[in-house]
């Protein structure tokens, strides 16, 4: 087995509240890079780990981590909608392996994923059918969420597992880094926000228009200084950025939740793909990030980083 990785923001105002064009070029050849490494790498076997943003997963019913063996794409915010190409038999080793090891992941036969697993299959592959797929869901912005170390176990385990296969892996981490875009909270929901948090599928076209309008006119405000949400922490962000290239992923076994979400906001927990994706690599031996993108941009709402890996 060959592994490589790449660390990739999402951002859901790409194309509808866009930085300047110098910074779009930089975020252009950031992805460049990225899918240059696919093309040398040659990939035969994708997983991707991603968060959802009340799209697919709900507190009905919401697991800390879900392996899904059949999957479906909503099409939010621009991206692919239908069917993923996912590789059912190796989704269902991953979570087999997962389980013998004790971490107790969920298994969705029919899972939709919105942005944040599609966007990267979108920029670095095309769509969703180009490549097989792995999607695993870790929960980022529904508390309470679980300790960090078990987010580094859990990847960990699936490194070990697909080193099994005889397949060109790559591992994706896809969300932002430093950020607090205007996401739901159920403590002190109205009864209508609370509902949609726990059972708010397929809402109508018009709904889903309403609530895209809502984040692009939040990111208008944030970049004017006028947003009331957490600014961006590029200090943080850097020094998470050298934590992964500096192999040191341990060190967030000890890291606390509320002290991310005081440092960064929120959704700053959607690091935890990032730390899945790099720990799965760091169980192939020793890696090397090969390239680095990170820029604060305000006009996403995001601290947004693309990196690429590979074993040495």
């Amino acid at each position: 087995m060959a592994v490589a990785a790449i660390g990739i923001s999402h951002a859901p105002l790409m194309g509808s509240h866009d930085p300047c064009p110098v910074v779009l070029e930089e975020v252009k050849n950031a992805f460049d890079t990225a899918r240059g490494l696919i093309a040398s790498f040659e990939p035969d076997l994708v997983v991707v780990f991603a968060p959802d943003h009340y799209n697919g997963l709900f507190y009905d019913m919401m697991p800390a981590f879900c392996v899904a063996t059949a999957a479906t794409s909503v099409g939010d915010w621009r991206s692919s909608a239908g069917p993923v190409a996912v590789d059912r038999n190796a989704a269902v080793r991953a979570a087999r392996c997962l389980l013998d090891a004790g971490i107790d992941v969920a298994v969705s036969e029919r899972l939709e994923v919105d942005h944040g697993f599609v966007q990267p299959l979108d920029v670095l592959f095309g769509g969703l059918q180009t490549v097989p797929v792995v999607p695993v869901f870790i929960n980022c912005a529904a508390p309470p969420l679980g300790p960090m170390w078990r987010v580094r176990l859990l990847g960990s385990v699936l490194g070990e597992a697909m080193a099994t296969l005889d397949r060109r892996v790559l591992m994706i981490g896809s969300g932002g880094l430093s950020h607090d875009p205007p996401l739901p909270k159920l403590a002190g929901a109205t009864a209508a926000v609370a509902e949609r948090m726990i059972a708010g599928r397929h809402p109508t076209a018009d709904e889903r228009r309403a609530r895209e309008e809502m984040v692009v006119r939040t990111g208008a405000e944030f970049t004017a200084g006028t947003a009331p949400i957490m600014p961006l922490n590029p200090q943080w962000d850097e020094q998470f950025l050298d934590l992964l290239a500096e192999q040191r992923i341990a060190e967030v076994d000890t890291w606390d939740n509320d002290a991310m979400v005081s440092a960064a906001g929120n959704a700053s927990h959607e690091v935890r793909t990032w730390i899945a994706a790099y720990a799965a690599l760091a169980t192939s031996g020793p890696y090397r990030m090969t390239s680095r993108y990170y820029r604060p941009i305000p006009e996403w709402i995001a601290g947004f980083a693309v990196t690429t890996a590979v074993v040495t």
